[in-house]
């Protein structure tokens, strides 16, 4: 049967969006030929800010996050994100640096929840939200990298669609994961029908070659083992000792007895699972407890093997079981010795030795926490904390509703990245993306619509990251609980665990004077004392990132007259290089010995605000090497021009401005 490919089908589907007005979200429907829509604009580059490091203090301690290399290939844009990723994926200087560069995506976008902000009205109609996310959505799948994730940050408005959409551009073999955030810890006691608590995050990757990062392990994580046979190897704990397999045609070839050292009996893998390690690697293991080795295949080694893999599975006779040689009552007073003296191989029996199997997995080789598909809050933080976060940097002021605490971007930057990789968030808001980014040492690119969210949080906040002057979010954390004792807490008992023990028992003794002298609660209290280590410190501050802005329109239509025009800001060096990134060329530096403007292959660009002139083409052929053609776009040409041209420069042509670049006209073609 042949593929089926399940679509999101909406209104207008085949239109294209282009804002109704500069720096606001709001949308009008155009034919996709719409030069207002196709028009690529570039970058014009205002400033860059430079941030300083802050040395070293003893008050502090110091993370390992703290001495990464602080990035400065960082990029903030004002403008619209739609032609903000058209400029990274088509202007050929920024398509060559990031267009399948991005390790991670994460966009916050509008949720569309029929709702008016300070900052904007989130109520699109479902087709337009839908178009414009497609759109941005096939932009920035160019510029992940093959082993790169977008993250895509919604409630429950719109995730249903945005889940089948992503499948669409994506592909439903990209699905990574649907995370949930727990965004609240209190909904109010008088909120009607069910209060909702959690965001969803949509994980898609670009293709299989994506790896997520482990989590960082806690110390209640670490408290789980322990070395109660004193291991060589040090602390570990008891896990599964068979792995579970999928029911085929024929038996596993690691579903087999092993006798038991002790008790004689033969022990087996669980239903429809297998020894996790190969048959030569059991045999070593376990003939540290006794003599084994290959035994026969008899009928009720055979009769087990099918309660395992099923009556329907063909059964081997040439995968044998683990036995002891002569086994015997010495034998077993020998493996309980050998369980006495500790230091036990990986497999071992458990309750003192007459137990059934189990495995070890030591903390040496646990190399972090696997990551999983809910967020909650005390881990990661939830709206309250992140606006706490904003208002500690801009006092007195209250223009997010929903902003994203820095532990929640921390966490997704972690799991699908790593320092130096680059991150993208085409919805900055108040910029924490990028703050968080730079604080993990990953460089980034995010751009922000609005002009007053732009000039009053996003840049003040990530020049106060550069600074060192953030102090708040991730960039300092509480020093670990610690272990006080004087012999050490209890294997399994975490510094956490101790304290929470001191604080309820603190409060079941608080009305109870004689209690609290007693030598019992003074022993219990010794015996779970911690402290809390120094504050650490994880940023110092330092790196930059460029300052840009979105160039003006070079091109409009015109419906009145049905045509395409230039505006007024069709001159000078925006003139230039909008042709440039439209016709795809590479501008040549300034102090390139050129009297062109930009480079394609062995095309050269020279653009001419006036009149195309034969002499203008004689001059510019005299110009170039062998092998070289010219494109010479202007916005007037002279009659003969282009077949002069044609003639002394062969390969070469004329582009009248702006009809030769978009020949558009209303129901018809480009």
């Amino acid at each position: 049967m042949a593929a089926q490919r399940l679509q999101l089908t909406w209104y207008n589907k085949d239109k294209a969006l282009i804002p109704t007005e500069t720096g606001k979200y709001g949308y009008t429907w155009v034919d996709p030929s719409d030069p207002r829509y196709c028009e690529t604009h570039t970058l014009v580059l205002d400033d860059y800010v430079q941030g300083a490091q802050t040395p070293k203090s003893d008050e502090f301690e110091y993370s390992e996050r703290a001495d990464l290399e602080p990035q400065n290939d960082n990029l903030l844009i004002l403008g619209e994100s739609g032609d903000v990723l058209e400029a990274l994926t088509r202007v050929p200087e920024l398509a060559k640096k990031y267009v399948g560069q991005v390790k991670l995506i994460y966009i916050d976008p509008p949720f569309n929840t029929a709702q008016t902000f300070a900052s904007y009205e989130d109520n699109l109609e479902h087709s337009i939200w839908l178009t414009m996310m497609r759109d941005r959505l096939i932009h920035m799948k160019k510029l992940l990298a093959d082993d790169g994730s977008i993250w895509v940050h919604l409630d429950d408005v719109e995730v249903h669609r945005m889940r089948v959409l992503m499948d669409e551009v994506f592909g439903a073999g990209n699905y990574v994961a649907e995370i949930c955030w727990e965004k609240a810890y209190a909904p109010s006691n008088n909120a009607s029908g069910i209060p909702m608590v959690t965001d969803t995050i949509l994980v898609y990757q670009k293709s299989t070659e994506f790896q997520r990062n482990k989590l960082p392990r806690s110390s209640a994580m670490d408290a789980r083992y322990s070395n109660p046979d004193n291991s060589e190897r040090g602390r570990w704990k008891a896990d599964n000792k068979s792995a579970r397999h999928t029911i085929g045609k024929r038996q596993h070839p690691g579903v087999y007895g092993i006798q038991h050292p002790v008790t004689g009996e033969m022990i087996y893998p669980a239903t429809a699972s297998n020894w996790r390690f190969e048959q030569p690697e059991m045999l070593r293991i376990m003939r540290e407890w006794a003599d084994y080795q290959l035994g026969d295949v008899d009928a009720d080694e055979l009769s087990a093997r099918s309660t395992i893999e099923g009556p329907t599975v063909e059964l081997r006779k040439d995968v044998k079981p683990l036995v002891i040689h002569n086994w015997s009552s010495e034998v077993a007073e020998n493996s309980l010795e050998r369980y006495r003296q500790g230091n036990w191989p990986i497999y071992y029996p458990a309750a003192e030795g007459f137990g059934g199997f189990q495995r070890k997995i030591y903390l040496a080789d646990v190399e972090g926490a696997v990551p999983k598909n809910f967020f909650p809050h005390e881990e990661v933080g939830h709206n309250d904390s992140a606006k706490k976060e904003i208002q500690a940097l801009f006092p007195g002021t209250v223009a997010f509703s929903t902003p994203k605490p820095e532990r929640l971007l921390k966490r997704i930057i972690h799991i699908g990245s790593n320092p130096g990789d680059i991150v993208l968030d085409v919805f900055a808001g108040s910029g924490t993306t990028a703050a968080v980014a730079q604080k993990m040492g990953r460089r980034w690119v995010t751009c922000e619509l609005l002009e007053s969210t732009f000039t009053t949080f996003t840049r003040p906040r990530l020049e106060k990251v550069v600074n060192d002057e953030d102090p708040g979010g991730i960039t300092r954390t509480k020093g670990e609980r610690v272990d006080a004792t004087e012999n050490g807490l209890p294997d399994g008992v975490s510094p956490e665990d101790a304290a929470k023990f001191t604080s309820v028992l603190n409060k079941l003794i608080k009305d109870d004077p004689e209690l609290k002298k007693s030598a019992e609660v003074k022993t219990l209290k010794a015996a779970s004392k911690t402290r809390r280590a120094k504050e650490v410190v994880n940023w110092r501050g330092g790196g930059g990132f460029q300052v840009a802005h979105l160039s003006p329109a070079c091109f409009d239509y015109t419906p009145e007259l049905d045509r395409v025009m230039l505006t007024a800001a069709a001159t000078g060096e925006t003139l230039i290089e909008s042709v440039a990134a439209n016709l795809g060329f590479t501008l040549l530096h300034p102090d390139d010995d050129y009297v062109f403007d930009a480079r394609r292959g062995n095309a050269l660009l020279k653009v001419v605000e006036g009149v195309a002139t034969t002499e203008i083409v004689d001059w510019l052929a005299s110009q170039i090497q062998p092998g070289e053609t010219i494109v010479l776009a202007a916005t007037t040409v002279m009659d003969g021009v282009r077949q002069h041209l044609r003639k002394l420069v062969k390969g070469s042509r004329v582009v009248a401005l702006p009809d030769d670049v978009f020949r558009y006209s209303e129901g018809g073609d480009q």
